[in-house]
């Protein structure tokens, strides 16, 4: 039996994607997408909340390096926004010829139609990229975009994203449960 690998790392994560998680989000409302179940939350503000914040457009993302320990509980604007940039747009646009992408220059939306949207383009990319690795490419390492991480295989790193994917997706879906039954 011949496994392809490509199409393994794909569908696990397009598995989750298309029985789980995109059909979940359905629906999300902008009050909902901008829920801060606690004081303090990360989110998506309009720019003039935060004029010198990360992102072009109208709004910016909550941000800091490093990371504030423990980390702040994040809304589902924000979880979203991670997503589309840094797990996935960054990724795509290193690795696969997707748009560039920075958290310093994305436009960040403000509405959760917006990000949907952003989602599905960016996860569309990023599917699409990994459909097309061979058994070589995925054996190559992911190099400089990488970072400290240059000399993992980039079987290493989709396996990485699909980790991510799941967790963080998983995350967001708990705060729709939750702003349900709030």
């Amino acid at each position: 039996m011949t496994i392809t690998w490509s199409s393994e790392l794909a569908d696990q994560l397009d598995w989750h994607w298309q029985h789980h998680v995109r059909e979940r989000l359905t629906g999300l409302a902008d009050d909902e997408y901008l829920w801060q179940p606690v004081d303090g939350c990360w989110t998506i503000r309009p720019r003039a909340e935060k004029p010198d914040g990360p992102g072009t457009g109208d709004f910016t993302v909550d941000f800091s390096f490093p990371e504030p320990t423990p980390p702040p509980v994040t809304t589902i604007a924000w979880r979203l926004a991670h997503v589309i940039v840094g797990v996935l747009g960054m990724r795509a646009a290193s690795h696969f010829g997707g748009p560039p992408m920075t958290y310093q220059d994305f436009a960040y939306a403000g509405t959760a139609d917006e990000a949907l949207k952003q989602l599905d383009d960016a996860y569309a990319n990023w599917i699409a990229g990994v459909r097309s690795l061979d058994a070589e490419a995925l054996e190559r390492s992911c190099g400089p975009a990488e970072g400290p991480y240059a000399e993992y295989s980039m079987a290493a790193l989709v396996l990485h994203i699909n980790r991510e994917m799941i967790h963080h997706c998983a995350e967001v879906l708990l705060l729709r449960d939750l702003y349900r039954n709030r």
